[in-house]
Protein backbone atom coordinates (compact mmCIF):
# COMPACT_ATOMS: atom_id res chain seq x y z
CA UNK A 1 0.00 0.00 0.00
CA UNK A 2 2.87 2.76 0.75
CA UNK A 3 4.85 3.98 -1.59
CA UNK A 4 8.18 5.62 -1.36
CA UNK A 5 9.35 7.91 1.56
CA UNK A 6 8.02 11.65 0.58
CA UNK A 7 9.52 13.15 3.31
CA UNK A 8 10.75 13.10 7.27
CA UNK A 9 9.65 16.22 9.11
CA UNK A 10 11.48 17.99 11.72
CA UNK A 11 10.06 20.35 14.19
CA UNK A 12 12.35 23.85 14.79
CA UNK A 13 11.79 26.91 16.47
CA UNK A 14 13.25 29.25 13.92
CA UNK A 15 13.00 27.44 10.09
CA UNK A 16 15.44 30.47 8.82
CA UNK A 17 18.40 29.31 11.50
CA UNK A 18 17.49 25.67 10.65
CA UNK A 19 17.86 26.29 6.94
CA UNK A 20 20.67 28.36 7.32
CA UNK A 21 22.28 25.52 8.97
CA UNK A 22 21.51 23.04 6.45
CA UNK A 23 22.39 25.37 3.33
CA UNK A 24 26.20 25.99 5.17
CA UNK A 25 27.33 23.17 6.63
CA UNK A 26 25.58 20.64 4.31
CA UNK A 27 25.46 21.88 0.86
CA UNK A 28 21.83 21.45 0.88
CA UNK A 29 19.24 23.22 -1.49
CA UNK A 30 15.99 24.48 0.80
CA UNK A 31 12.96 26.02 -0.51
CA UNK A 32 11.68 29.39 0.42
CA UNK A 33 9.29 29.48 3.44
CA UNK A 34 5.69 28.89 2.80
CA UNK A 35 2.86 29.44 5.40
CA UNK A 36 0.35 26.66 6.03
CA UNK A 37 -2.19 28.32 8.24
CA UNK A 38 -4.87 25.05 7.68
CA UNK A 39 -2.07 22.89 8.99
CA UNK A 40 -0.58 25.80 11.50
CA UNK A 41 2.92 25.64 10.56
CA UNK A 42 5.51 27.32 8.13
CA UNK A 43 7.45 24.59 6.07
CA UNK A 44 10.67 24.49 3.92
CA UNK A 45 11.91 21.28 2.20
CA UNK A 46 15.38 20.33 2.06
CA UNK A 47 15.39 18.91 -1.71
CA UNK A 48 17.57 15.71 -1.50
CA UNK A 49 17.68 13.40 -4.45
CA UNK A 50 16.09 10.64 -3.34
CA UNK A 51 13.62 12.44 -0.77
CA UNK A 52 12.95 15.61 1.44
CA UNK A 53 13.65 16.75 4.65
CA UNK A 54 10.59 19.35 5.74
CA UNK A 55 11.09 21.78 8.51
CA UNK A 56 7.89 22.92 10.73
CA UNK A 57 8.14 26.03 12.29
CA UNK A 58 4.56 26.82 14.45
CA UNK A 59 2.61 29.33 12.84
CA UNK A 60 0.41 30.79 15.46
CA UNK A 61 -0.10 29.62 19.35
CA UNK A 62 -2.14 26.86 18.73
CA UNK A 63 0.14 25.11 16.06
CA UNK A 64 0.77 21.54 17.05
CA UNK A 65 4.13 22.00 16.03
CA UNK A 66 4.15 24.38 19.31
CA UNK A 67 2.92 22.03 21.76
CA UNK A 68 5.56 19.28 20.23
CA UNK A 69 8.57 21.90 20.66
CA UNK A 70 7.05 22.24 24.57
CA UNK A 71 7.39 19.00 25.01
CA UNK A 72 10.76 18.46 22.71
CA UNK A 73 12.65 22.08 23.54
CA UNK A 74 15.53 21.30 21.29
CA UNK A 75 13.00 20.13 18.44
CA UNK A 76 13.22 17.14 16.94
CA UNK A 77 11.66 14.32 14.11
CA UNK A 78 8.10 15.29 13.65
CA UNK A 79 6.88 12.76 11.74
CA UNK A 80 7.33 10.75 8.40
CA UNK A 81 5.43 10.83 5.10
CA UNK A 82 4.92 8.25 2.71
CA UNK A 83 3.07 8.28 -0.67
CA UNK A 84 0.22 6.43 -1.52
CA UNK A 85 -1.71 6.01 -4.73
CA UNK A 86 -5.15 6.24 -3.57
CA UNK A 87 -5.63 7.91 -0.10
CA UNK A 88 -9.35 7.34 0.47
CA UNK A 89 -8.77 3.82 -0.17
CA UNK A 90 -5.09 3.67 1.87
CA UNK A 91 -7.63 5.29 4.66
CA UNK A 92 -10.54 3.21 4.70
CA UNK A 93 -8.36 -0.09 4.20
CA UNK A 94 -6.28 1.21 7.75
CA UNK A 95 -9.50 2.17 9.50
CA UNK A 96 -10.75 -1.20 8.95
CA UNK A 97 -7.47 -2.34 10.20
CA UNK A 98 -7.84 -0.65 13.37
CA UNK A 99 -5.90 2.74 12.52
CA UNK A 100 -6.39 5.66 13.93
CA UNK A 101 -6.54 8.59 11.38
CA UNK A 102 -6.40 12.18 13.14
CA UNK A 103 -8.80 14.63 12.62
CA UNK A 104 -11.62 14.43 10.65
CA UNK A 105 -10.82 11.36 8.77
CA UNK A 106 -11.13 13.60 5.75
CA UNK A 107 -8.23 14.38 3.95
CA UNK A 108 -6.41 17.91 3.80
CA UNK A 109 -4.75 19.50 1.16
CA UNK A 110 -0.81 19.60 2.05
CA UNK A 111 2.30 21.61 1.58
CA UNK A 112 2.31 19.73 -2.07
CA UNK A 113 -1.09 20.80 -3.07
CA UNK A 114 -1.94 17.32 -2.46
CA UNK A 115 -4.34 15.31 0.06
CA UNK A 116 -3.01 13.87 3.04
CA UNK A 117 -3.98 12.57 6.18
CA UNK A 118 -2.31 11.95 10.02
CA UNK A 119 -2.82 8.20 11.65
CA UNK A 120 -1.91 8.11 15.02
CA UNK A 121 1.11 7.52 16.32
CA UNK A 122 0.73 4.79 19.04
CA UNK A 123 -0.89 2.57 16.08
CA UNK A 124 2.26 2.79 14.25
CA UNK A 125 5.81 2.20 16.82
CA UNK A 126 5.43 5.56 18.57
CA UNK A 127 5.43 7.61 15.00
CA UNK A 128 3.10 10.28 13.64
CA UNK A 129 2.42 8.56 10.07
CA UNK A 130 1.36 11.44 7.25
CA UNK A 131 0.19 9.93 3.82
CA UNK A 132 -0.39 11.74 0.76
CA UNK A 133 -1.39 11.12 -2.31
CA UNK A 134 0.92 10.48 -4.71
Amino acid sequence: MIGRLNHVAIAVRNIEAASAIYRGALGATVTAPTPQPDHGVTVVFVELPNTKIEFLEPLGENSPIAKFLEKNPDGGIHHVCYEVDDILAARDRLKAEGARVLGSGDPKIGAHGKPVLFLHPKDFLGTLVELEQA
